[in-house]
Parts: structure tokens; sequence; C-alpha cells
């Protein structure tokens, strides 16, 4: 945990956020943050409401799915078919591209494209206290791009 912060609410509905940090080690690299995300919502004590999950990346996305080894395999293949690592892209042309560079910039246009196919959020209810995931649901942070620090926010929104 990297913050915690209560908001008073209107009315009687209340919101708390809390950031969670996590090391990758490669992409793509899908990981079930699901009982962290519940962790940090019995902390937050909202009983009933919302979870927002939010990826504070635009080569990391937060998905919904379920987690079983073959299945993780699968969906890396399709998101590397989708955009390869090996394809030509505007984006990685360093002697054309001005915008947005930093130091250590490394070609990942690839991962912009993959996240496209994916999302920065998920939002799911909460009722008693628990998130209201079906059976096989579970929460990943799906690293698309390269060993990074990441974080995630959390908002609990509800009584």
């Amino acid at each position: 945990m990297i913050e915690q912060q209560l908001h008073p609410g209107v009315g009687s509905f209340r919101v708390q956020h809390e950031t969670l940090a996590y090391d990758t080690d490669q992409a793509p690299q899908f990981i079930d943050i699901t009982d962290d995300v519940a962790s940090a919502l019995s902390r937050s004590g909202i009983e009933n409401g919302i979870a927002v999950i939010f990826s504070n990346h635009t080569t990391a996305a937060i998905k919904i799915n379920e987690c079983e080894p073959e299945l993780l395999k699968d969906m890396a293949r399709f998101l590397s078919e989708v955009a390869p690592l090996d394809r030509d892209y505007c984006h990685n042309n360093f002697d054309v591209r001005t915008v947005n560079m930093e130091e250590d910039e490394c070609p990942n246009a690839h991962s912009h494209c993959q996240h496209l196919m994916l999302s920065t959020s998920e939002t799911v209810p909460v009722l008693g206290g628990r998130l209201q995931l079906g059976r096989w649901q579970r929460v990943f942070l799906i690293e698309l791009d390269r060993p990074k620090a990441r974080r995630v926010s959390l908002q609990f929104v509800g009584i």
C-alpha cells in the first residue's frame, strides 16, 4: 500500500482511495491482484457500492478474466498476434518522434496497441463488503511493455 485516503461523501456515501504498487517481471505478464483489491476493500469499511480498479499507465491494463494457466498463455499469444513486437511502428522511430520522450525510452508501440484491446479500468459491484465477482473471475494487472514499477488506483464508493 502506498497511500490511503478517506474522503467525506455526499450524504451517507463514502469514498475510499488506495494505491497498490507492483514491480513487473516481463511482458506480457498477468498479475492476479484480486486478493489485494479485496483486502483494500475490507480496510475501506465500505459494505455496499462499487469498486473501481484503475491502471495509472498506458502500457499496463486492468482486466477481469479467468486465472487458468493455459488460458493465460492463449491470451498472451492473442496479444502478440494483434500487435507483434517486431512490426514497424511510427512510435518506435526515434529519429522522427519528438513527443513524450524519456532518457531511457524504449520502442514500445506494440504495448500501446495491445492496450487498445484491453482497458485501463474495471468496475465491480460491492455487496456485503465483498467484490461481486463470478466463480472464475479474477482481477488482473496486465503488463504489456517491460519490467517496470506499476501503480493501481483503487476507489471504493458506497456505504
